[in-house]
């Protein structure tokens, strides 16, 4: 069946018109608003009226430039040869000296050096030992060394911590226990050492000084 449509009821009829139509006035818009100038208020100035004032207050001071430093000039040296002969050398060797003068120069011995002599050292250039060396002393100790009684019954076993010093000569003084272990242990190390003979002494810058020294002395059951 053929469907029959009315020319007013086309809806496609007028649309080529149309769209030209709403180009142009599209077109018209878009040239206004080209065209088109906004100004507010304050944005024309006059040149003229412009307060120059601040400009005018601003002064640039003048650039100083330090003065340049002198030059040290250097002295000049001038060579004399060694076959040069000097004429007006003045010397006057005829001098008169009373003797009240005359100043005497006494040199005392530096007290320091006594005082280092004199004082107990612990660390030295040439450490004390014993005549003929530690082993020497381990055959002192075992040959003279009583054990205890009451240590031996005790069962006391350990080291005793002896201090003291030998003496410019050699000898043992002050000699004490710092570290003992007791039941009669520290007065036998004690004894032994007073017993023992002098020591070879120990030296600082090649002088004989006091020298402190702490040694232990082994207490063991056999």
């Amino acid at each position: 069946m053929e469907v029959k449509k009315k020319r007013k009821a086309d809806v496609y009829r007028s649309r080529s018109m149309y769209l030209n139509l709403g180009l142009v006035v599209a077109l018209l818009f878009a040239i206004s608003a080209f065209q088109w100038r906004f100004y507010e208020e304050g944005d024309l100035i006059v040149l003229g009226s412009v307060d120059n004032s601040e400009e005018e207050l601003l002064i640039i001071p003048p650039t100083v430039h330090p003065p340049p430093k002198p030059k040290i000039q250097q002295p000049k040296i001038i060579e004399v040869k060694d076959d040069e002969v000097i004429d007006d050398l003045d010397l006057n060797l005829d001098m008169e000296i009373d003797e009240d003068e005359i100043v005497e120069v006494v040199i005392y011995d530096d007290p320091e050096e006594e005082e280092e002599a004199d004082a107990i050292w612990v660390v030295v250039e040439k450490q004390p030992a014993p005549m003929g060396g530690m082993a020497a002393f381990q055959q002192f100790l075992k040959k003279n060394l009583k054990y205890p009684s009451q240590a031996r019954r005790l069962g006391v076993e350990g080291k005793v911590f002896v201090e003291f010093v030998v003496d410019k000569d050699g000898s043992l003084n002050d000699i004490k226990v710092v570290k003992g272990i007791g039941a009669g242990c520290d007065k036998e190390a004690v004894r032994v050492l007073e017993k023992h003979p002098k020591w070879s002494p120990g030296e600082q810058r090649g002088r004989p000084v006091k020298v402190r020294m702490i040694i232990p002395i082994f207490f063991r059951l056999g």
